[in-house]
């Protein structure tokens, strides 16, 4: 990785691209500390003690930008989500599954439909914000203005928040075109590193403060074998691919015999990546942000409400709260063999083999190749699917069994930097591959 880069500085055309990067990353951190004007920051900040491991993963991925309510709180959430609606839509409506394969001219339209409904998704998520907590303490003296006080107060929360995320949108396209690519998702891994120095205190704190220095050093270093042992098991999980054997059949053109070669389809064993994850996580955070708006007074709606906190998950003092890890792993699975149904399709691939002449050995071509690839594919689902359960409950078994606070840095966040920093090395590797086949046709 580090070689990587190194050797991508030694290049003029790539040390530019990774400058222009780094500045627009400097940008982004800069604009996570402006705050809104007219709220108190601090009312999210005591929000957030309350429902730390509720919300905590939405104020690592904004960078703690939410917790300090900045213009840029939304983060790129509503960019993300956009992008799933899109993908559903695209499967669900012809006319959208025809223009994504327009080639260049239908993606761009489909690019464009999502930076639209970025905005809108921007423009209700900070409807929601600005009227839910403005009328319990965000807002600077919201109780005692008027009605059209109340009105332009909230509608300038809105617009702020609404413009931050369209910028942190358009800051994300400029490092996908000018810079190193994978624009969005570089946003998204540098603020989630941003928070890991903050993190790395709590644990200092609740581990070793105080503590001898042999004490220390021993735990120390479980920190650091737990948190290496998270990222092999990312790494292993990110780069583990099932290859399906192809074969071509020989045909006659012209006067020559082509075809012939053989090939295979690489089918990856986490073939969702991280949003069974994030989809688990935010539907059971869900419950607690509506919470937050109303005084509930009932006992059984705290039991569950606590049972939804994975903060309470693994503690030996309340083993019933553990619930909510099964419902948390079971939503897991299914949205892993949810999203890979939209993403990928066996009889769309069957099909074009049987087209190309291809065929898998042993298997018929037409319908007996999609059952192949689909029973294959349900098999690599459920592996893939319980590798990222495991990736994403590991911190959260510590920081039960330990009862301490779940840091920003876990199961999640790791998969996202892994995979993140293995498509950006590839894509720097690709352009310095480019930049010197171009350097030869031009010799």
């Amino acid at each position: 990785m580090f070689k990587t880069f190194q050797n991508a500085l030694k290049v003029k055309e790539v040390r530019q691209k990774l400058l222009f990067t780094l500045f627009i990353l400097v940008i982004v951190r800069l604009g996570s500390g402006i705050p809104v004007p007219g709220t108190d920051s601090s009312y999210i900040a005591t929000l957030l003690a309350g429902l730390k491991d509720n919300m905590g993963f939405l104020n690592a991925i904004t960078g703690g930008s939410f917790e300090k309510f900045s213009v840029f709180a939304l983060g790129i959430n509503p960019y993300i989500t956009s992008s799933i609606i899109m993908q559903l839509l695209t499967i669900a409506i012809p006319k959208l599954e025809e223009m994504q394969k327009d080639g260049e001219e239908g993606r761009k339209k489909i690019a464009e439909f999502t930076r639209y409904l970025t905005v809108i998704l921007a423009l209700i998520q900070s409807v929601a914000m600005a009227i839910g907590f403005g009328n319990k303490g965000l807002i600077d003296n919201y109780g005692a203005m008027s009605i059209f006080g109340k009105i332009c107060a909230v509608a300038a929360v809105v617009i702020v928040l609404t413009a931050g995320s369209a910028v942190l949108m358009w800051l994300g396209e400029r490092i996908t075109e000018k810079g190193i690519g994978n624009g969005i998702s570089i946003i998204l891994v540098i603020n989630i590193l941003s928070r890991i120095p903050n993190d790395l205190y709590s644990l200092y704190e609740a581990f070793m403060q105080g503590q001898s220095i042999a004490m220390q050093v021993f735990a120390a270093l479980v920190i650091a074998a737990i948190i290496i042992g998270v990222v092999v098991l990312t790494i292993i999980l990110q780069d583990g691919v099932h290859k399906i054997p192809v074969q071509y059949a020989k045909k006659m053109q012209g006067r020559k015999m082509v075809g012939g070669n053989s090939s295979f389809i690489p089918l990856k064993v986490n073939t969702a990546g991280v949003i069974p994850v994030i989809f688990a996580s935010s539907i059971l955070s869900l419950p607690a942000i509506f919470a937050s708006f109303f005084t509930i007074k009932s006992t059984f709606w705290n039991h569950i409400l606590a049972g939804m906190s994975s903060s309470n998950w693994f503690r030996a003092s309340a083993p019933w709260y553990s619930i909510g890890l099964i419902v948390y792993l079971a939503m897991i699975i299914v949205f892993a063999y949810f999203y890979t149904s939209i993403t990928f399709n066996p009889v769309e691939i069957a099909n074009n083999m049987k087209k190309q002449g291809g065929f898998i050995p042993g298997i018929r071509p037409g319908k007996p190749t999609s059952d192949y690839l689909n029973k294959i594919l349900n098999y690599i689902v459920f592996i893939g699917a319980g590798f990222l359960a495991v990736i994403a409950v590991i911190p959260i078994f510590f920081a039960g069994v330990f009862s301490i606070q779940q840091v920003s840095f876990g199961g999640t966040s790791i998969i996202i930097i892994v995979g993140v920093a293995l498509e950006t090395i590839k894509q720097v590797e690709s352009q310095m591959l480019v930049r010197n086949y171009k350097g030869f046709l031009n010799d």
